[in-house]
């Protein structure tokens, strides 16, 4: 990865600054390369699970760890394509100010009337063509908006006229999966088609629309769109877990940092979240184990 990067991921990732990891150039590709060594981890504690292996998936940058681990990308050029998509990405965030912003809301919230009243406040404040608009689905009643910091301010503002419990700003420069990031499309679609795609050995849904990638030009098109697409977590769950009553469920592996994943399926699907573990790349052998 160092070779790759240009500089020392691991020593950033184990020591630091914080500020310079959470910067998009950085978190995307430690993000990526994390996974792959959680998978490394995985393999070499339970052999057995990766050629048992039926499906995966991948949330946001976690998709190209996903289609390097199914045999779909090779990790140096997968790793060369998030290192374009992260620094386009942080080059389209500074270019406008805004941000993300996660909402829990109840059953009668109307996300999208929100974001229309948002985007009408933003137009009062003279913002021309203003971005408000839901950009994460991740389990029933929860939902990640995205767009201006106007909109975003004016919907935390506005919480309860919209139904929304809890809303937190996410620590993050930009509007992702909103065409804010319409910049990033064209670098990450070159790079794309300098690099060897193979269909995958198994099964990966796709963030775009929660579906199984087909072929290498599908996954072409499909990583383009989900910069600018909202990430279809919920229903790829759906997906994912779909089966006839009585069916057992897969065991699931959360393979990377944080067990954020885990915690949405859990909100779910309760009976697939029971056969779930988490595997961090840098957790200790023994409470690995324990």
């Amino acid at each position: 990865a160092e070779k790759v990067l240009g500089y020392d991921l691991l020593s950033l990732c184990l020591e630091g600054p914080r500020d310079a990891l959470d910067r998009t150039q950085h978190c995307q590709p430690a993000v990526f390369v994390a996974s792959l060594a959680a998978v490394e981890k995985l393999n070499h504690q339970q052999p057995e699970v990766a050629g048992r292996c039926v499906a995966a998936a991948g949330y946001s940058v976690g998709e190209f760890a996903a289609l390097v681990f199914a045999g779909a990308l090779d990790f140096a050029e997968a790793l060369y394509a998030v290192k374009v998509r992260a620094e386009a990405m942080q080059k389209a965030s500074e270019a406008v100010p805004s941000g993300m912003l996660s909402v829990i809301g109840q059953r009668q919230a109307n996300y999208k009337f929100a974001c229309l009243e948002a985007r009408r406040h933003c137009e009062s404040l003279g913002i021309e063509n203003p971005v408000c608009t839901v950009s994460n689905y991740l389990f029933p009643d929860s939902r990640v908006i995205a767009g201006h910091l106007q909109a975003l301010e004016f919907l935390q503002e506005n919480a309860r006229k919209f139904h929304f419990t809890r809303t937190k700003m996410l620590p993050v420069s930009g509007a992702f999966h909103t065409r804010l990031m319409e910049p990033a499309v064209e670098p990450l679609a070159e790079v794309l088609t300098s690099i060897q795609i193979q269909k995958p050995l198994l099964c990966v849904y796709s963030n775009v629309d929660g579906k199984k990638y087909m072929h290498s030009n599908h996954i072409k098109k499909l990583l383009v769109k989900q910069v600018v697409s909202p990430v279809l977590w919920e229903q790829t769950m759906h997906s994912v877990y779909e089966r006839k009553q009585g069916t057992d469920f897969p065991y699931t592996y959360e393979v990377g940092p944080g067990n954020q994943l885990g915690t949405i399926l859990k909100k779910c699907n309760l009976k697939a979240w029971k056969q779930y573990k988490h595997v961090d790349a840098l957790e200790d052998e023994e409470v690995a184990e324990s």
